[in-house]
């Protein structure tokens, strides 16, 4: 093969991966609203813009040649037909994907150095587009989900599935069991109980810390902490199709969590909390800075109550998880109903399908 064809599919890739990443930007920026992302999305062109800079303008100009490429008359019907914003950004990815396997190949033919600075940028879009993925599909899924209750056993299946079945007639949408200090086969039927009243609601069962159960009553998903299982262990025993939340304590933690590929956030803890006992409170700052940085579905947590609710819909937040100030008041159902007359009334319209 001649330099001057290796040349020309150099730079016809090159433009292809530029053109696809501008393209997956502009979704992350304008669709999503995503700022972490679209930093990533964009240090990442930047870099492909570094490697491909090595290879001399000139030599890709003189080798460049659109009028006679054989390549600009194939297309296909399906390349003018897309339904919504976020499939034009998975089209994208995708194209970008394969442009960088083509650079990475041919380059070897001209500079084994480019192919080597190529493979980690590859490497490194899978990981966005995960990130990407998760953050469209679980926007969509979660979009209408603003009130997250945590139970723990209660004194007995009965009493916690009769307390589970009122918040949930009362308009909480997701319930996360949380207990720590029961045996498993006690927890796993207060689980099968919590997933029978969830699943006649609509609602989500989640449960905290614990994979292996959430699998084995089929709960929506598993909740886990900064020390407890990481994102790819617990993806591994619950499988692609449950959910995975994660508490994360600071912003770097919301980023790696997105990256980790994390369906949803509790961000906190934000105020003092009865029911569980924290060093130190991030307060509303934080929830600030997520909201403004990061779009996956992220819940405020830690104490949060209808006396400080302003304060957290004042930071951007529209979600909370909300225990001892709904289960231990004088009346919960009551309680949860105001939480969630709040938070729909604050709520931004909703976007549009992406």
């Amino acid at each position: 093969m001649s330099q001057t064809a290796v040349l020309r599919i150099l730079d016809a890739n090159a433009n292809r991966a530029a053109e696809g990443l501008r393209v997956v930007e502009e979704f992350v920026r304008f669709v999503l609203d995503d700022a972490h992302l679209t930093g990533i999305c964009k240090q990442l062109r930047h870099d492909l813009t570094d490697v491909v800079a090595t290879i001399p303008l000139a030599e890709r100009l003189r080798a460049r040649e659109t009028a006679a490429d054989v390549g600009t008359e194939a297309t296909t019907v399906a390349e003018f037909q897309r339904e919504s914003p976020a499939a034009v950004a998975a089209a994208s990815l995708s194209r970008v994907q394969q442009s960088l396997r083509v650079l990475e190949e041919y380059a070897k033919l001209l500079d084994p150095q480019i192919a080597a600075r190529l493979e980690p940028l590859r490497y490194r879009l899978y990981t966005l587009s995960r990130a990407i993925g998760i953050a469209a599909e679980s926007r969509r899924a979660l979009n209408d989900l603003r009130l997250y209750v945590l139970l723990d056993g209660g004194p007995s299946p009965e009493g916690l599935e009769q307390s589970a079945a009122s918040l949930l007639a009362a308009g909480v949408q997701a319930i996360q069991l949380r207990d720590k200090q029961r045996i498993d086969r006690e927890l796993v039927e207060r689980a099968r109980r919590l997933r029978r009243v969830t699943a006649e609601a609509g609602a989500l069962l989640i449960i905290n810390d614990r994979p292996d159960i959430a699998a084995v009553v089929h709960a929506d998903g598993v909740h886990v902490g900064q020390d407890e299982l990481t994102v790819k262990d617990a993806r591994a025993v619950v499988g692609p199709q449950r959910l995975i939340g994660v508490s994360t304590h600071s912003l770097d933690q919301a980023r790696t969590a997105v990256l980790d590929g994390a369906d949803y956030l509790g961000v906190g803890p934000t105020f003092p909390s009865g029911t569980k006992q924290f060093s130190a409170f991030t307060g509303v700052e934080l929830l600030r800075q997520v909201a403004a940085e990061v779009s996956l579905p992220a819940f405020a947590i830690g104490g949060v109550n209808l006396a400080n609710l302003d304060e957290v819909l004042d930071a951007g937040f529209r979600r909370a998880a909300v225990a001892g100030a709904i289960v231990k008041a004088a009346d919960p159902p009551a309680a949860a109903a105001e939480f969630r007359r709040r938070l729909d009334s604050a709520s931004r319209p909703r976007l549009a399908d992406a």
